[in-house]
């Protein structure tokens, strides 16, 4: 009943906020029907409810006024009957009079008492579920967090109620309530933005069937979130509510670790980079909220890059050299220029995905501010100079195939032995010291810092065009 407890703490906020004094019903009246119910397209489906409970004939988007305003009555007399079943409270178990279904969550067989009040606060709670990928939401029992999504309400309704948007597609609040919570904590955010803006960030999608949000991925919002809560900690409940409902539980969200990841970003690579590649980067970061759910908190861990792990141990799909576009002879300019740009473009993509991998790996090893950001990158460059320092291939093979495909210390520095013995010695305090660090690292860390080292050998290569 946890909708209960974000409509209550919103209500709380929204009242204080705008010096009213409503109760929770009065809310629902004049603010939620309002914008969820009394129109032809709904912004909110909950399923055997008043609101899509059909007379012969009716269909939602064709209802008048007056058969709303029915609906809503419907609604009022259910609730001052005392039904709380799923399609009256939001959240709610669904009603069975033996045993509960599988659309139930958070079932006890403790006597709850409820208030009509509770009621409608469920239903108000339900509307400020932030939706992201994978098709579950999260609850934010957070003052600002939730009038934010609130003032996104209006705007949902807007485009709703837009005649040229005609084919934009109803009942996505929660969906909604995500990819506008990801925009207005935005860096770049601004406040004459369009649906044409919103468009090209990706917030909507058009085609052939019609016009829809899209779900923003959890990792974009915790980015963007963190902007404007850049130290905080909150708790988020995380469940998922449809045919057959989920309920993972509250954790807690570490937003000042986002805020670590862009921390390492800038000075890698620079301030304007950050910003500039942001969109890339933060939806490369995060692995599945399910699985993020399973380690118990949401922060850097959870953030991990997608498809890192496939370069852990021997092998890596990554290719980072740069591409070099030559015309054919039977090609044209345009399909030239054309191919050259695509090119370009994947040459960008492979060079964003290595700076994530890169951040997020630096940010998991580092433990200190006296560790050096640039210490693989240093050591990558020693070893690029140890293998231009025969014609021969042992050296290549040493480094390509023992030593940066080592899924254990022990071997790394059995390899790295090899290796110091044929060492320039201005090199050789770095080898020796990273034989000492290499040593020193956990098992769990070493494996970190050996994708970091093959990802920077990797990118040594290609700015020197190998």
């Amino acid at each position: 009943m946890i909708a209960t407890t974000i409509g209550q703490a919103f209500l709380i906020t929204y009242n204080k906020r705008y010096r009213k004094n409503l109760t929770a019903k009065e809310f629902f009246d004049h603010v939620y029907f309002e914008y969820f119910f009394n129109h032809p397209k709904y912004m909110q489906w909950i399923t055997n409810s008043p609101f899509v409970q059909m007379k012969s004939g009716q269909k939602p988007h064709l209802l008048h006024s007056e058969e709303r305003i029915e609906k809503l009555g419907n609604l009022h007399k259910k609730v001052f009957n005392g039904e709380k079943d799923a399609s009256i409270a939001i959240g709610f178990p669904a009603a069975e009079e033996k045993e509960f279904a599988t659309t139930s969550g958070l079932v006890t067989d403790i006597e709850l008492l409820f208030e009509d009040e509770d009621i409608y606060l469920s239903w108000i709670g339900g509307g400020l579920g932030v939706g992201v990928a994978g098709g579950y939401s999260i609850f934010f029992n957070e003052p600002e967090i939730l009038i934010k999504i609130y003032e996104g309400w209006k705007i949902y309704r807007q485009y709703l109620n837009d005649p040229t948007l005609s084919d934009l597609r109803g009942n996505q609040i929660n969906t909604w309530n995500g990819q506008w919570l990801n925009f207005a904590y935005n860096k770049r955010f601004r406040n004459d933005f369009d649906f044409a803006m919103l468009h090209s960030k990706n917030v909507f999608s058009v085609n052939d069937k019609g016009i829809e949000v899209n779900t923003i991925k959890w990792s974009e919002l915790f980015f963007n979130i963190s902007n404007k809560f850049p130290i905080h900690t909150f708790t988020g409940y995380v469940y998922s509510l449809g045919k057959a409902n989920k309920t993972f539980g509250f954790y807690p969200f570490y937003f000042s670790q986002a805020k670590k990841i862009v921390d390492y970003y800038k000075t890698l690579f620079g301030e304007q980079a950050a910003l500039d590649d942001a969109q890339k980067y933060e939806s490369l970061f995060g692995i599945r909220l399910k699985d993020a759910c399973a380690l118990g908190s949401i922060g850097l861990q959870a953030l991990e890059p997608k498809d890192l792990r496939k370069h852990f141990g021997k092998g890596s799909n990554l290719k980072l050299i740069k591409p070099k576009i030559f015309q054919k002879k039977e090609e044209t300019e345009e399909d030239y220029k054309v191919r050259q740009k695509n090119a370009e473009q994947k040459d960008y993509e492979n060079v964003i995905t290595f700076r994530t991998y890169k951040t997020w790996l630096l940010a998991m090893i580092t433990k200190n501010k006296e560790d050096s950001l640039k210490y693989t990158a240093e050591v990558a460059e020693a070893l690029h100079e140890y293998r231009e320092g025969t014609t021969k291939t042992d050296r290549r093979n040493l480094i390509q195939s023992e030593l940066l495909a080592a899924k254990t210390k022990k071997a790394f520095l059995g390899t790295l032995t090899k290796v110091i013995e044929d060492i320039d010695s201005s090199k050789l305090e770095l080898f020796k010291g990273l034989r000492d660090k290499v040593h020193l690292m956990s098992s769990e860390d070493f494996g970190y810092f050996a994708v970091l080292l093959k990802f920077d050998y990797a990118y040594v290569e290609r700015e020197r065009k190998l």
